[in-house]
């Protein structure tokens, strides 16, 4: 490697008094008669990883004291504030600017007139600070008017004369669906340089067309006692749309007949209601704590057209058995999905 491709590659830096004083000892010992052996300079680079100019500005000034008997001082010679002086920015110019222009770093640097490292370090500083504007539902009267009813309806009915109470809704279950794929066109690891490539061997048909599951969550609050203690965790679920087929043909894989797992792809409201009634009930019913079985228990629903209709005759005739009282509601028109 030449020296001004080992100059590329070392960052300059400020060295501190007593690395100068280091390396001036260490090209002491490797000169002779005032002639330092050759590759000296090129060793004191890499080992004090500074560049070949301060060493060779420190080594003149060495040979400097020595030839004139003066005390050695191979200090920076930097007295108060050095470096390039700070660009001044007039910050109330942002204000100015519109925001359709300050939607980058690029296009504000431009309409201010200066260049993009300038912005870039006065965000660092704080001076400049970053938003991110997120789109929110358009809502019209009446989604406006169902989301007051929808909070006037979780207040207490006994409170509402004196000191209205929110209701706790520890006994809403709140439920929603994600679609996952299987696996991905790209995975990235981190291997040590001996380790070889790892296993298994993954492959598909087709990158553009992997299989995808859907999945239904379903939470509850979780309830904590006075000290803190976890009483119930307030996880109920998560359950996958899937079916069990039996294979048609023998393969290398498995023999005619073995039950395979596939995906179901299509979501309707009669595979919500089978996923409701053979997976999510039983479920709470099991989990659910046995001092709250008796107060009714409200699966909440975001308004995704599989899911059920309040009144869905199937799903309350099963519901209400085995001493529960489970029932179906939505969340108000427009509301934000819930991230179960």
């Amino acid at each position: 490697m030449s020296d001004s491709q080992l100059d590329s590659t070392i960052r300059k830096r400020r060295l501190k008094i007593e690395e100068c004083h280091a390396i001036t000892e260490w090209l002491l010992k490797e000169s002779k008669n005032g002639v330092v052996k050759y590759g000296s300079l090129k060793q004191a680079v890499i080992l004090f990883n500074t560049s070949r100019s301060i060493v060779e500005r420190i080594w003149q000034h060495t040979k400097l004291s020595i030839a004139n008997g003066t005390p050695l001082n191979v200090s920076p010679h930097i007295v108060g504030r050095v470096g390039r002086k700070q660009i001044h920015v007039d910050i109330n110019m942002v204000k100015k600017i519109p925001l359709c222009r300050r939607t980058n770093i690029r296009s504000l640097a431009y309409a201010m007139d200066m260049s993009t490292s300038t912005i870039f370090r006065r965000i660092k500083e704080g001076a400049i600070r970053p938003h991110t504007n997120a789109i929110k539902p358009h809502l019209t009267e009446e989604n406006k008017k169902a989301r007051l009813q929808f909070c006037l309806s979780m207040i207490e009915s006994g409170t509402l004369n004196s000191n209205p109470i929110f209701s706790d809704m520890f006994n809403y279950v709140h439920i929603d669906e994600k679609w996952f794929f299987m696996s991905k066109k790209s995975e990235k690891f981190y291997l040590l340089p001996e380790e070889q490539e790892p296993n298994p061997y993954r492959s598909c048909k087709s990158k553009n067309f992997i299989t995808k599951v859907m999945f239904m969550v379903a939470v509850v609050r979780p309830r904590l006692a006075k000290d803190g203690t976890e009483l119930f965790s307030g996880k109920i679920g998560i359950f996958p749309f899937v079916f069990k087929e039996p294979a048609k043909k023998n393969s290398k894989n498995r023999v005619a007949g073995t039950l395979e797992i596939k995906p179901i792809l299509s979501v309707t409201k009669d595979v919500t209601r089978t996923c409701l009634i053979e997976k999510v009930l039983p479920v709470i019913r099991s989990k659910w704590p046995l001092s709250q079985s008796n107060t009714p228990i409200f699966i909440q629903q975001n308004n995704a057209r599989p899911h059920l209709s309040v009144n869905d005759l199937q799903f309350t005739e099963v519901a209400r058995q085995d001493g529960f009282d489970i029932r179906l509601c939505f969340q108000p028109p427009n509301s934000p999905d819930l991230n179960v």
